[in-house]
């Protein structure tokens, strides 16, 4: 199996497990790594873990120990009473995946590839639908900001981000589009985070401090964390949840060698997919919040 960078880069944030209780410190990826025919030891000098995941599995690209990699990382025995959150996982991985004509299932507790002759994208909730980005673009959604019920001053900021998006798009600048969606999106999902703390307190996939049970505070939160959190409380539906951490994605080339290292440019198709998404979320939090009645 042969995968692309942007794919490399996804099995290395899902194995380094940051923020996630399947995080694993220098010495669990040496170990781990170890399991797949390297010899390494764990000491002063190494390297930062993403640069080290990431070194790793450039390696073992299109040889069988990538294969074990992927089994080992989604091996069922390591998530005995969270196996939706598995199936979530492999979900969200087969997304990207996917361009390179691949696909995990896991069939009980053996998990398997399968060879896809064409371009597929799973939506995460039903393994065999087939989302179409068209019909995916033709959706249309009531998008009112005020429902997101932030402060008003935020509020107007978010309005003009919007006007600017579809000025980016229409001027032929899908790249200055996406990064500020990306935008968008954190702010919005950052001020529910503040307007429901109690209710973010408590999910499972809250990012705790270094050496602590304690959770981050909410601006120190990632885009990935309020997405996730967001989607634990019932606020996201999942299928916006898979798409959001696209968007996401995304979002990163605003460092330029982030955007050299997985060779993608976004054109307008993306942008227009990452506002649908981002339009897809501003109603579903207003529905969220007309059903609270606001209450947190």
């Amino acid at each position: 199996m042969q995968l692309s960078n942007k794919t490399l880069e996804k099995l290395r944030i899902i194995i380094n497990g940051d923020g996630t209780p399947d995080y694993r410190s220098g010495p669990k990826l040496v170990e781990f790594f170890n399991e797949l025919g390297f010899n390494d030891t764990y000491g002063q000098g190494f390297p930062s873990r993403w640069i080290y995941t990431d070194d790793k599995l450039k390696r073992i690209n299109r040889t069988p120990e990538l294969d074990k990699c992927i089994r080992n990382t989604f091996a069922v025995i390591n998530f005995i009473g969270r196996i939706p959150e598995l199936d979530d996982l492999i979900a969200d991985f087969n997304q990207y995946l996917a361009f390179d004509k691949w696909k995990v299932i896991r069939e009980n507790d053996v998990i398997t590839f399968k060879r896809l002759d064409k371009v597929v994208i799973d939506s995460g909730v039903q393994p065999s639908a087939i989302i179409k980005e068209e019909d995916f673009l033709k959706q249309t959604f009531d998008v009112n900001v005020d429902l997101l019920r932030l402060n008003i001053d935020v509020t107007e900021i978010i309005k003009m981000r919007l006007q600017e998006v579809e000025s980016c798009i229409k001027s032929q600048a899908p790249l200055a589009a996406v990064i500020l969606i990306g935008s968008i999106l954190e702010g919005i999902l950052l001020g529910i985070a503040s307007a429901f703390p109690q209710l973010f307190n408590q999910v499972q996939c809250a990012p705790k401090e270094k050496d602590s049970v304690k959770n981050k505070k909410f601006q120190d939160w990632k885009l990935a964390n309020l997405i996730d959190a967001a989607a634990e409380v019932g606020i996201l539906k999942q299928d916006v949840k898979k798409f959001s951490h696209v968007v996401r994605d995304f979002r990163n080339y605003i460092h330029p060698y982030q955007q050299l290292v997985s060779k993608f440019s976004p054109d307008k198709h993306t942008a227009l997919i990452c506002l649908q998404v981002l339009k897809a979320a501003i109603y579903q939090i207003g529905e969220y919040n007309k059903n609270s009645g606001g209450q947190n």
